[in-house]
């Protein structure tokens, strides 16, 4: 790694929590594609299927801020393994009654308990700003930790695609609770460089870190986005399916990982000057405008070359987003804040997977790309009419922003 990513090592217990929170995060590619590509198969209905991944995404949404605040309130050792245990036996349920055959609603009531999974990449992300609060190096971890997150898409669907098809089609969604099992049990081992909690602060706030307009600005754009993954998705694995490939299109989804690692990468190593808000809004309408060429997709190579260069957006505008962060929520909300943010790619997915899904059983999965494509234009409408709410931080919220002086070193994703 260049130098300034191995910099970041240097703090006694990094590399132990960054690897189980690697471990942990991998559930994030597979669980929703698995429980995609499984019920497809076993049933051949991608409209059942969206509907799960949605459902998880959904339950997700409502649970995740609310096991985010407690952490904030508790810590993560105490708060993360009961909603692990949650969630693993919710997963253990659905794919017994996927298995078995068992009536649809018994697959919604799993899926829903699934939700309970804790946002890991904000535990790590929490745990890096414990570490390197007030210094450029956090921008630096920021963008590592997107880069970690891409590696888990890129790896991800490759993996859980590849054993649903190939071994049997529980194999992915169960690999990924093997996964979240093996990284929240060796993160919350990890006492040392645990966040302190804060319960005082949180009453004296007056509530829920949603409160900020700028973070209510992020994660109604992030819904918008959100639905461009969920929908791009589903598509993807549809458009190999019918052209007879289908276990190319975790090949393909990892292509489109693999651009946003790449663009992850160098944009860590870049030190901008001035405000990250304009940036961020560059990084919304780049999204948006990478989608319009998968409207005209005719075959498998095509696709990933499309998704390959739509993939350079993403790592920038996910490092930008929590820069944003930062200068708009509370220091001890901050775990709760980089959930939001989870919670509205979450909800944004439930609508791009489910809505596509529909798509695809009524015309097919070529023209399934006008989900993610519609999804682009409300991203870039929204980020427009909430940009002002993003220019001024509120005083005293965040960990950085009373540092005014380090301001464009610090924020300069």
């Amino acid at each position: 790694m260049p130098s300034p990513y191995l910099a970041l090592f240097a703090a006694p217990g990094s590399k132990g929590f960054s690897a189980a929170g690697f471990l942990g995060r991998m559930p994030l590619s597979m669980m929703g594609i698995g429980v995609v590509t499984m019920v497809s198969q076993l049933t051949g209905r991608y409209g059942l299927a969206g509907a799960l991944s949605a459902t998880i995404a959904l339950a997700a949404a409502v649970a995740g801020p609310q096991v985010s605040r407690l952490v904030d309130q508790h810590g993560q050792r105490r708060v993360l393994r009961p909603a692990t245990l949650i969630a693993l036996t919710a997963a253990a349920g659905l794919l017994f009654a996927a298995h078995y055959g068992w009536p649809d609603w018994t697959l919604f009531v799993f899926s829903a308990g699934i939700g309970c999974v804790p946002s890991i990449g904000a535990m790590i992300r929490a745990r890096w700003a414990e570490l390197y609060r007030g210094t450029p190096r956090l921008h630096t971890a920021y963008s590592f930790e997107s880069v970690v997150d891409e590696i888990c898409f890129i790896f991800g669907p490759i993996i859980s695609i590849g054993l649903s098809t190939a071994w049997f089609p529980e194999a992915g969604p169960l690999l990924a609770a093997c996964f979240l099992a093996a990284g929240v049990f060796w993160l919350t081992a990890q006492r040392a460089t645990e966040p302190a909690p804060h319960p005082r602060e949180r009453h004296r706030d007056g509530g829920s870190a949603l409160r900020s307009p700028g973070l209510q600005v992020l994660v109604a754009t992030f819904v918008a986005t959100g639905a461009i993954f969920g929908a791009v998705d589903v598509v993807t694995v549809a458009f190999a399916d019918e052209r007879g490939h289908k276990g190319a299109a975790s090949v393909v989804l990892a292509l489109y990982a693999a651009g946003s690692c790449a663009a992850g990468i160098v944009f860590g190593l870049l030190r901008f000057k001035g405000a990250p808000e304009p940036r961020w809004l560059l990084g919304i309408c780049a999204m948006a405008v990478s989608m319009i060429p998968l409207l005209l997709v005719g075959n498998l190579p095509f696709l990933a070359a499309a998704l390959f260069v739509a993939g350079l957006a993403i790592a920038p505008t996910m490092i930008t987003t929590m820069s944003l962060i930062e200068q708009h929520v509370p220091r001890a909300q901050l775990t709760e804040g980089m959930t939001w943010i989870s919670t509205g790619l979450a909800v944004g997915v439930a609508l791009g997977s489910s809505v596509s899904g529909w798509v695809i059983d009524a015309a097919g999965a070529r023209a399934g790309y006008g989900v993610p494509a519609v999804s682009g234009a409300v991203a870039v409408t929204v980020g427009f009419l909430g940009y002002r709410r993003l220019k001024g931080p509120a005083t005293g919220r965040g960990g950085t922003v009373e540092q005014h002086s380090e301001r464009e070193e610090r924020h300069v994703a």
